[in-house]
C-alpha cells in the first residue's frame, strides 16, 4: 500500500482511568501529528512535550519519545531476469532479492499534569534504552520504580 497506517496502543499504565486523570483519547494521534507511514530508512528518535488542555482547563503535558524499528515489507521482490541462456555469478541465482526493509514509528508517551519535560525525556529515554537492549527487566517495575519516591518524615526516619 501507501505505507501510511493507524497508531494503536499497545500497553499502557495504568492500565484502567484514574477517576481525576482519564486516559487522552486520541493519544495515538497526537503522537505521529504527521500521519504513521513508514520508511526506508531508520529516523533518529524524537522527542516532544506539547501541553494538552482537558475541557475543564487543567494542562496535560505530553511526552512523547518515538523511534523507528525495522518491519518487512509485504511486497517480496524478485530477482530481473537478464535473457535465456545468460548467467550471472551470484551466491544464490534463483533465490528472490529479501523484501526491502521498512522501518515504523514506534511512540513512548507519558502524560502528566507536571511542567517537567527534562524529566519526561530521561524517563522515556531509560525506558527506550531498556526496551532495545532487550534488558530482562519487567517494564511495570521500571515504571513503578520511576513513578514511586520515598518522602522522608521531617526528623524521623525514612
Amino acid at each position: 500500500g501507501s505505507g501510511d497506517g493507524q497508531g494503536q496502543i499497545l500497553q499502557r499504565f495504568p492500565e484502567k482511568d484514574w477517576e481525576d486523570n482519564p486516559f487522552p483519547q486520541g493519544i495515538e494521534l497526537f503522537c505521529q501529528p504527521s500521519g504513521w507511514q513508514l520508511f526506508p530508512e531508520r529516523n533518529p528518535p524524537t522527542f516532544f512535550v506539547a501541553v494538552l488542555t482537558d475541557i475543564n482547563s487543567e494542562r496535560h503535558y505530553c511526552a512523547c519519545f518515538t523511534f523507528w524499528e525495522a518491519v518487512e515489507s509485504p511486497q517480496p521482490q524478485s530477482h530481473p531476469r537478464n535473457g535465456e541462456g545468460e548467467e550471472e555469478e551470484e551466491e544464490e541465482p534463483s533465490s528472490p532479492i529479501q523484501p526491502a526493509q521498512l522501518f515504523a514509528p514506534k511512540s513512548l508517551v507519558l502524560v502528566s499534569r507536571l511542567d517537567h519535560a527534562e524529566v519526561f525525556r530521561n524517563s522515556l529515554g531509560l525506558i527506550y534504552t531498556i526496551y532495545v537492549d532487550g534488558l530482562s527487566v519487567s517494564l511495570e517495575n521500571v515504571i513503578g520504580n520511576l513513578l514511586t519516591c520515598t518522602i522522608p518524615i521531617t526528623g524521623g526516619a525514612q
